[in-house]
């Protein structure tokens, strides 16, 4: 017979490995808890973060970006920016980073043999290596530098390319941030510290050489995705595939290679088939209620394709139309309204079911507590939602 986990129990474990119930020791412990903080907006890092551990947050997670270099900010599943740990980024940047930078790779040096302006690039493999190995060069004599720096210091990033030619939208850009996004991906370059505050998505770039001399672990592909699933199904499981594959965006040969050597358990989850470690079948403790308000993108509303166990009829107030979460109101596993920030500073939120007056109460404190640790900083989410642009008026 096929064993069965309900959504109590899905809920539960999120509530308690996703470290929203007891804070992590550490903004590492918080991240590798979730496998991966979303970077794509830099203040949802430091929310996230704020959620799991309470502490300062803004100079904890700053330290261990900058100073003491335990996380690293980089791009891995879905072309997204993330911020992890070293172990998870090792991981990461064999079973997905690599396999996005071909595809991004050829891409590029198509677009500079077609769409080149004023004229094509000739020889476009060679020339974006000479010209990525050039800028390689440059940031490793500057230490750190801002994509303007180096354009200065290699010309050759000031090339343009005409994008979508006749239509709409047509547009001319240089190749700058195309050529530094390739060599990111290739695990050559990393962003470092953000140019202004820590809601600021300008950074100064560094070479990954220098800024961990030790680099990261080399992984063989498919023994890093084979790893880096064990993880994802530890910290998200039990699943249904689909949300793996989604997570990771392998393809789905790369997700069945790697799932046939962990050997998972199926489940029913519901009535939905899963699967979870075969270790990994006794329940967790159900935690005490508890209340949390997570950021645009968090991990944990972002960790699934197939929300409707955590999420219920709440969509559309709370995504975007590209598939991005906003703020989201959580109470005991799963979400039950939205929250933004307000121009003088109050942290406002509005519940989308009723959810009784302790839990309501518990919201509240927890929007004040927000707002204090805001203090004077405005932020606004990359990703608007519905909801959050009408609290935020």
């Amino acid at each position: 017979m096929t064993p069965k986990i309900d959504t109590a129990q899905r809920r539960a474990r999120l509530a308690t490995r996703h470290r929203l119930t007891t804070p992590a020791e550490s903004v590492l412990a918080a991240a590798d808890a979730v496998v991966a903080l979303h970077a794509t907006d830099p203040a949802s890092v430091h929310l996230s973060a704020w959620a799991r551990v309470k502490g300062d947050g803004v100079a904890e997670l700053e330290s261990a970006l900058y100073e003491e270099r335990t996380l690293i900010r980089m791009l891995g599943m879905r072309r997204t920016v993330f911020v992890l740990g070293h172990e998870n980024a090792a991981l990461v940047q064999a079973a997905c980073s690599a396999d996005i930078a071909k595809k991004q790779r050829r891409l590029l040096e198509q677009h500079l043999a077609t769409q080149g302006h004023p004229e094509n690039v000739p020889e476009p493999e060679r020339w974006l290596a000479e010209v990525e190995d050039a800028t390689e060069r440059a940031l490793k004599a500057r230490g750190s530098a801002t994509a303007q720096e180096l354009s200065h210091d290699e010309p050759r990033l000031k090339q343009q390319l005409l994008m979508a030619k006749g239509k709409p939208y047509e547009a001319i850009a240089n190749v700058t941030s195309r050529v530094l996004f390739q060599l990111a991906v290739d695990g050559r370059i990393v962003r470092g510290r953000p140019r202004g505050s820590w809601i600021s998505s300008q950074y100064y770039w560094a070479p990954m050489a220098g800024w961990l001399p030790q680099g990261l672990a080399g992984w063989d592909a498919d023994a890093a995705r084979v790893e880096l699933a064990r993880r994802w199904l530890y910290a998200y499981g039990p699943a249904p595939i689909a949300d793996l594959r989604w997570w990771t965006g392998w393809t789905i040969g790369q997700t069945k290679k790697a799932l046939a050597e962990i050997q998972p358990v199926e489940v029913d989850l519901d009535g939905v088939p899963g699967v979870v470690l075969a270790d990994d079948l006794e329940p967790v403790a159900e935690p005490e209620p508890w209340v949390a308000l997570l950021p645009s993108l968090d991990p944990t509303a972002m960790g699934w394709i197939e929300r409707d166990w955590y999420l219920g009829p709440h969509k559309a107030p709370l995504f975007d139309g590209t598939g991005n979460i906003g703020p989201t109101v959580w109470a005991d596993g799963r979400i039950v309204g939205g929250w933004a920030q307000r121009p003088d500073g109050e942290v406002v939120h509005h519940l989308l079911e009723d959810v009784g007056a302790d839990v309501e109460r518990a919201v509240e404190a927890e929007a004040n507590h927000l707002a204090e640790w805001f203090g004077e900083v405005r932020v606004t989410p990359r990703m608007r939602t519905p909801l959050e642009r009408r609290l935020a008026q």
